[in-house]
């Protein structure tokens, strides 16, 4: 069993300050459900925990890495790339996880370990030009690619992702291309389903990839309010955002 128990890590805030104290105590309580609903579950993997920090300032994250978080999840490359700018010291992994536009993809390029919605060929195709360039300036690893997959019976009103026929067209198309890795599924449960139907949903649609593309295991899926149901159905990735960090910050 993973130990989710934190800890002060490199990000230099430490106890005794307020925000610092009030997030490790948001993070222990997250940390246990997913303890708990892994033993729940009858698993001995526990999932990847990655804290989505979007709409909170670079000073959080620092805060959450010093608690030895080590993944990060944003979702507009504007506010990802000013962060990682201004956190270069800081050894976190950054998860693009927000709908991607073509022309983000050069810029999420410099700085994401993953990108987790891909849904369509032309994004596949930009963010295989802009790694090949990054990778001739940088040397940058390979990106994990996350096909972001409908779990929505109406297509016409659902929130982003590639229709379950889809995703062996998007995927073979990740594996063709150079600096790009097929990581497995991305989903989010419809609003208003049932998440252990969506993910049991979501499970299936990862056996079919699977038995085309064995190395494509990932799955993230689960947010604060569905963690558990992800981990019942077999999520090695959970998404959370509000439950650690609070409500979105007032502005000004």
């Amino acid at each position: 069993m993973t130990d989710f128990g934190t800890q002060a890590g490199q990000g230099g805030t430490l106890a005794g300050d307020a925000r610092t104290d009030e997030l490790a105590g948001r993070l222990g309580v997250v940390q246990r459900r997913i303890e708990a609903a892994t033993l729940a579950a009858g698993r001995s993997d526990a999932p990847r925990l990655i804290v989505v920090t979007k709409f909170h300032p670079a000073a959080d994250v620092r805060r959450l890495v010093a608690l030895g978080i080590g993944d990060v999840g944003e979702n507009r490359d504007q506010e990802a790339a000013s962060k990682t700018a201004e956190l270069t010291d800081l050894d976190v992994r950054w998860h693009f996880i927000g709908q991607l536009q073509s022309n983000k993809a050069k810029s999420v390029a410099k700085y994401a370990a993953s990108v987790q919605s891909i849904d369509r060929p032309q994004v596949v195709d930009a963010l295989a030009k802009a790694i090949a360039r990054e990778q001739d300036t940088s040397g940058r690893s390979d990106l994990e690619c996350f096909i972001q997959v409908s779990l929505d019976d109406d297509a016409g009103a659902h929130r982003g992702g590639a229709l379950p026929s889809e995703v062996e067209a998007l995927a073979a198309r990740i594996e063709s291309a150079a600096g790009l890795q097929l990581a497995g599924l991305m989903a989010v449960a419809p609003l208003g389903a049932d998440p252990e139907t969506a993910f049991d949903k979501l499970a299936g649609i990862s056996r079919d990839l699977r038995a085309i593309h064995p190395a494509a295991s990932a799955v993230s899926a689960g947010m604060s309010q569905d963690l558990e149901a992800a981990v019942k159905f077999g999520a090695t990735h959970l998404r959370i955002g509000s439950d650690i960090l609070g409500s979105r910050p007032a502005l000004g």
